[in-house]
């Protein structure tokens, strides 16, 4: 019944096999989905090589570069997807970024710096890549980030992040209250504690794992290609009246008192 055939998904924050964002291109395409790929360049052209060979398999449109901190390269790369494409039909926001010192110590020594990259890349990003992909979104569209529990509880060592994904939350009600006029729905979903390269820097993060496996109602973590199974679904006309939510993929950690 979950069917994306014939939809055109763009699919950002890919950096290898352990990126939710993989596990959810995955899904997108299992369920017909045409894909286009974005990664963040690097000058070495590693990132371009790494993630070119990883999707392949996927057969994806296009794999283009698109570093959010540059408004001109995120302005010719949507150019080049408008060209590629008569419209965009999803949009999968997987992006996210704090300075690893920032991720530990007194939240209340934040600097201004780690703030505002935090911020910019892992919130501000939404409403811009919101912005680029709606302006082809000719025929409605569903557009799905990822947060974390973080964003609404103190979660230890998580700091400035926990602070960019309760705005990224508030983002997503912001951008469903807009563009829904448009058809074009907005939502999040908040995955559980998963071993990737970002989670990486947060200290901690095996005891994090290892607590929702004793703690969660299904007495596990989730993996990357159950957050795509959902990403799917608010993808697909199955969820055609959700917009605005977000959605906890934890394996029930987020109901837990203790």
């Amino acid at each position: 019944m979950l069917d994306l055939n014939g939809k055109n998904a763009l699919v950002t924050g890919i950096a290898n096999n352990r990126s939710i964002a993989w596990g959810i291109a995955q899904q997108l395409h299992k369920a017909g989905a045409n894909l286009g790929i974005t990664y963040l360049p690097d000058e070495k052209g590693k990132m371009e090589k790494k993630v070119g060979e990883l999707v392949k398999p996927l057969n994806p449109s296009f794999c283009l570069p698109c570093n959010v901190q540059d408004d001109k390269q995120v302005k010719s790369t949507f150019k080049v997807i408008g060209d590629r494409w008569s419209r965009v039909d999803i949009l999968i926001h997987c992006l996210a970024f704090a300075q690893k010192q920032d991720l530990s110590g007194d939240f209340s020594k934040t600097p201004r710096s780690g703030f505002n990259i935090a911020l910019e890349v892992s919130t501000y990003s939404l409403i811009q890549l919101a912005d680029a992909a709606g302006s082809l979104m000719s025929k409605g569209g569903s557009i799905v980030t990822l947060s974390y529990l973080g964003s609404i509880r103190a979660v230890p060592n998580y700091n400035i992040m926990g602070v960019a994904k309760a705005a990224l939350e508030a983002s997503v009600r912001y951008l469903a209250a807009e563009m829904g006029t448009k058809n074009i729905r907005v939502n999040a979903v908040s995955a559980g504690p998963i071993r990737t390269l970002a989670s990486s820097a947060v200290g901690g993060i095996l005891d994090m794992i290892h607590h929702v496996e004793e703690v969660a109602p299904l007495q596990r973590t989730v993996n990357q290609l159950e957050v795509g199974n959902a990403t799917a679904f608010l993808c697909s006309d199955l969820a055609s009246g959700i917009t605005g939510q977000v959605i906890y993929v934890d394996a029930g950690y987020q109901i837990m008192g203790m």
